[in-house]
């Protein structure tokens, strides 16, 4: 709403009621926090009063909590970020970065765990380059074997070899005049990594069967998912290397450190299915939001795209809640504590500890809901919505 309308307070009501996401909500733009149950007179005062504070303020005055979604506004004007969504914090420094490295030439490492979105990050240092009309050639160095790397990166001539029945263009003349994308370089070979070092130090190459040598003109990005630090320090990556393609280090930060953005991401990719499964009426509700922002996401964008798109078709509804998503996400499996213990701090997180008691008191009270939320402390409604939240099947005994 507050990116639709950042004029518009906004005031949140939920059921869920805590510090964490009273805080959450504020960030993201809300004016006021209201927890269910709500009176109707106190109700109408706090918009009263929301109305009149916004209008003191005056249009032109931006909430510290409207910051985020301005700063990428005014970064959207500036440069070209359109594939990449989301407004936290830490990924504004890093299109910052990205906006400051791409009008130079120097080289650029990215680095980030799988699913980040490091070749999003490498496109948007090409799009808004002096070399954004020249070519864009993605290389995954982990698929190519130290016998087929000459070959696949320089090319070769007819007759070169035994299997070699016709000319090839190698990568890096593909790319000449334009940018080379030099994905999973962690993966890359020894003996690769000697050939590597030396077309980036001379910029010349030969083609396999061609002794004549020709000179490059390439900006060179790559990524890795890698220490690649710790693997200079065992000797499994070359120091030199290391340093010639790092001179510009980008880190990308885990999902789960940018949790804020995956409602973003989730509306992003939603939008997408609407189109590519011809379902106009789908949409992801606040409930199901939630639940993805609780998740850990070890496979990050990738795991959250994919996880999206089979709760659409697995569910077949046009608005699935948090129950069409478990199945499809199943949580790494972690020891039970033993009963009367508390788990170890680190290997349970408080909503498994709740969702874990949920599950023994229904199991200690054979189902019956009353007795359940009274052992807990709980009301009806107030368990109802645990249930819901935590995706529990449960059969009402009373």
């Amino acid at each position: 709403m507050k990116h639709i309308a950042p004029q518009v307070p906004v005031i949140l009501i939920t059921g869920w009621g805590s510090i964490g996401l009273a805080v959450a909500g504020m960030k993201a733009g809300a004016a006021e926090f209201v927890t269910k149950p709500w009176h109707n007179d106190a109700l109408l005062q706090t918009i009263r009063t929301v109305l009149r504070l916004h209008e003191n303020q005056g249009d032109h005055a931006a909430t510290e909590a409207d910051a985020p979604a301005a700063q990428r506004r005014a970064l959207d004007k500036q440069y070209r970020f359109g594939d990449i969504i989301g407004q936290d914090a830490q990924l504004l420094h890093v299109l910052r970065q990205v906006g400051q490295v791409a009008a130079t030439d120097a080289s650029v490492l990215i680095e980030g765990e799988s699913g980040t979105g490091k070749e999003l990050i490498a496109e948007a240092i090409h799009r808004n380059s002096e070399r954004r009309h020249g070519p864009f050639v993605k290389v995954n160095l982990g698929g190519i074997s130290a016998s087929l790397f000459e070959s696949e990166m320089f090319g070769h001539r007819r007759g070169a070899f035994t299997d070699a029945k016709a000319d090839r263009l190698g990568r890096f003349e593909m790319a000449n005049g334009g940018t080379i994308f030099l994905d999973e370089i962690g993966e890359l070979e020894m003996a690769s990594q000697v050939k590597l070092l030396r077309v980036l130090q001379d910029r010349t190459y030969e083609v396999l069967g061609d002794s004549k040598p020709r000179r490059l003109d390439i900006r060179v990005i790559a990524a890795t998912n890698r220490n690649l630090a710790e693997m200079v320090q065992q000797g499994r990556f070359r120091e030199d290397l290391f340093y010639r393609i790092n001179l510009i280090t980008v880190r990308l930060p885990a999902l789960r450190e940018r949790a804020q953005d995956i409602p973003l991401l989730t509306q992003h990719f939603v939008d997408q299915l609407r189109a590519t499964y011809h379902r106009p009426a789908l949409k992801v509700g606040a409930r199901a939001l939630h639940w993805l922002r609780e998740q850990s996401l070890p496979g990050n964008i990738r795991e959250l795209k994919n996880l999206v798109e089979r709760a659409v078709l697995v569910s077949g509804k046009d608005e699935p809640g948090p129950r069409g998503f478990p199945g499809q996400c199943p949580a790494p499996a972690r020891a039970a504590p033993a009963p009367g213990e508390l788990p170890t701090p680190g290997t349970m997180t408080l909503d498994e500890l709740e969702a874990q008691m949920i599950r023994q008191a229904l199991t200690h009270y054979e189902g019956n809901i009353s007795r359940v939320a009274k052992a807990l402390g709980l009301s009806r409604g107030a368990l109802y919505r645990r249930l819901e939240k935590h995706a529990i099947p449960y059969d009402t005994v009373e």
